[in-house]
């Protein structure tokens, strides 16, 4: 019987992704020696010794910012992740984070716990002060989403549903997410004709060099006065001072996000959550799901799917006896696999190949067992960076 794969797990999973590797071919827990591979949620992993028999991560959310990405990408080793798992819970709660700001309700919450019960008038006193908590509703108003990925999209066909306007922004926009985009939808050129339009801003991109401060003192003036901001992407997307400052001079009305912190909290016109985006029984179990499905066809078919550094690459088997290989993305690397395979008489029943950026990574069906000789050989290619053998069992 051929060994168990090792996953090792960094933080709660759960269990309905776990049953995903069934037992009888995946070793799965918490204090496992030389695993195979990582499953992780929120859990810090650039300061961990990633062991050299890692060759896959996978995280069972959206971001990797916890994860040392460039350094894996280094060895050849597979970062997944599950865009899209957790869509319908941030959606639900950039919505609940509208409806907040509109209506005014931390601060009416916060007046309602502070009333005595025991006071004779409360009634009365109720009445009186409502007036201080009066807002406005959403339909009528223009939505302004930037980052048109599975959030940004749900988030603007409920907005629609709701009666609101809404207008887009994302220079990157897959053609997949095209196609979910709802046609009443106006797209926007730049960040700054989204802001001077939008009574409502949704930020949903990843924490990249060029997302950082997105949102910042070049801009923030460009928006509507009065308007609300809803950050349910990442902390450094909005810069968290021209926020304050925005905040104070009452340019903006609310700032709405998942990422606490001293100053947002001493804010009163900023309503910050605990990173509750994808805190849903629901999210957490789509995540899990989706991306141990993605580890287990990497692990026993090579196969990547959803892979923050790999490019999408996927094949059904057509032979027994089939090779992984990642390489630096530069010239005849093909060449000099098919060479190495033909020199020992192995002949390639299949090849494909696919690159992203300074990555490539190639499934090679050859018609015979592979020696480790032969696998020697490809690994002391000059950019080569992982080769892994996966032979079906038997």
């Amino acid at each position: 019987m051929a060994e168990k794969f090792k996953v090792l797990v960094l933080n709660q999973i759960s269990q309905q992704g776990l049953k995903r590797l069934p037992s009888e071919l995946y070793s799965v827990g918490k204090d496992l020696a030389d695993p195979d591979a990582v499953l992780v949620r929120s859990a810090d992993m650039h300061e961990m010794s990633i062991p050299d028999s890692v060759c896959a991560i996978g995280r069972a959310g959206a971001g990797t910012n916890n994860i040392p990405v460039a350094a894996m990408s280094q060895r050849g080793v597979p970062v997944f992740n599950a865009p899209g798992a957790n869509a319908n819970a941030v959606k639900e709660l950039v919505l609940a984070g509208m409806l907040m700001a509109a209506r005014n309700l931390p601060g009416a919450l916060r007046f309602v716990d502070g009333l005595d019960p025991a006071t004779p008038d409360m009634d009365k006193h109720v009445e009186d002060s409502k007036k201080n908590f009066a807002g406005f509703e959403l339909a009528g108003h223009t939505l302004g989403v930037i980052g048109l990925g599975k959030i940004g999209c749900l988030v603007a066909d409920a907005a629609i549903r709701l009666g609101m306007n809404v207008i887009g922004y994302d220079p990157e926009i897959t053609v997949d997410a095209a196609w979910s985009l709802p046609s009443q939808v106006r797209r926007a050129s730049s960040v700054g004709e989204l802001l001077k339009a939008s009574h409502f801003v949704t930020l949903h991109v990843p924490l990249v060099a060029a997302t950082r401060g997105l949102i910042g003192p070049a801009n923030i003036e460009q928006m509507r006065h009065g308007s609300v901001l809803l950050n349910f992407s990442r902390d450094g997307v909005a810069d968290e001072a021209a926020v304050l400052d925005a905040l104070n001079s009452e340019r903006m009305r609310y700032y709405v996000c998942d990422f606490p912190g001293p100053a947002i909290n001493a804010n009163p016109r900023a309503i910050a959550l605990p990173h509750l985006g994808a805190s849903t029984r629901e999210a957490e179990e789509n995540c899990a799901l989706m991306v141990a499905d993605q580890l287990r066809d990497y692990l026993e078919n090579g196969n990547v799917r959803n892979s923050v550094n790999f490019p999408d690459t996927a094949a059904p088997r057509e032979s027994a006896y089939r090779l992984g290989i990642a390489n630096a993305n530069v010239p005849n690397m093909l060449g000099q696999i098919s060479t190495a395979l033909a020199a020992s008489n192995l002949n390639i029943h299949n090849m494909l190949n696919r690159s992203r950026g300074e990555m490539a990574y190639t499934i090679v069906d050859v018609d015979s067992a592979v020696p480790d000789s032969v696998l020697g050989m490809l690994r002391g290619i000059d950019g080569i960076l992982s080769v892994r053998y996966m032979p079906a069992p038997q």
